[in-house]
């Protein structure tokens, strides 16, 4: 990966229920006023520093004042003794998934990180946005409809289709900010009724459905594109 010019990087912990939560920052080398803070939830087979976050922390902050900030998922990065990105880790996350328990942790240890970051003079507390598409929206849903700090959300890739799905659709309706939800033509993970239903489950009434070409794969070009300008329009404005 090519380090961010100008801008700080490191790693942090905050304490959630007893966890110890990862974390790390991205941050301009100098800050004059308080900057909009945007999350990264990162996807099933990655971490806090993977090229996800990596790409979207480079797009946001090439051109504009902000800062960047990112957790281990339940089962990745800092949160065990060796971790390599891939197939393994991503079907742990699926098997933890799927019995319902990592959800309310992850809240808790997101909440915490927001916490934190809230009492630090760098950060505007008034101006914060989410992103996360894929895991990132599996945990993101819950998230943004427990914490009304998050002022915007970009989600999407992920459905009803995986279960358990009954929460996600619960926590969606709760949903009142603007939300941003992509999808991929050629997802072969989430099918496109899937994805559908869990928009639709989306009680905002300012909400936003774009699909773009290509398979499961992270947001490039276009559709990261988007994603910032989304972001931006609604922290910082036009």
């Amino acid at each position: 990966m090519t380090p961010i010019k100008q801008v700080d990087t490191r790693d942090f912990y905050t304490n959630a229920q007893g966890r110890e939560v990862p974390a790390s920052i991205w941050i301009p080398h100098e800050v004059v006023k308080p900057l909009p803070l945007v999350l990264v939830g990162h996807g099933g087979s990655g971490h806090k520093r993977s090229q996800l976050v990596q790409d979207v922390a480079e797009a946001l902050l090439d051109e504009f004042q902000v800062a960047v900030v990112a957790i281990d998922g339940p089962v990745h990065g800092s949160r065990r003794e060796v971790f390599n990105d891939g197939t393994a880790v991503r079907q742990e996350f699926r098997n933890l998934w799927a019995t319902g328990l990592s959800v309310d942790p992850m809240v808790a240890d997101w909440m915490s990180c927001i916490d934190y970051l809230c009492q630090i003079p760098e950060i505007d507390s008034t101006k914060i946005g989410w992103y996360g598409i894929s895991m990132g929206t599996a945990y993101g849903i819950p998230l943004v409809a427990s914490d009304p700090r998050i002022k915007a959300a970009a989600l999407g890739m992920w459905g009803t289709c995986r279960e358990p799905a009954q929460r996600l659709k619960e926590d969606a309706a709760k949903i009142d900010i603007p939300v941003l939800f992509q999808v991929k033509e050629q997802d072969e993970i989430f099918t496109p009724k899937g994805q559908q239903d869990l928009y639709e489950h989306i009680a905002s009434k300012d909400k936003t459905w774009q699909s773009y070409p290509g398979g499961h794969t992270d947001p490039k070009d276009q559709q990261l594109n988007d994603i910032v300008q989304f972001l931006m329009h609604h922290l910082i404005g036009d």
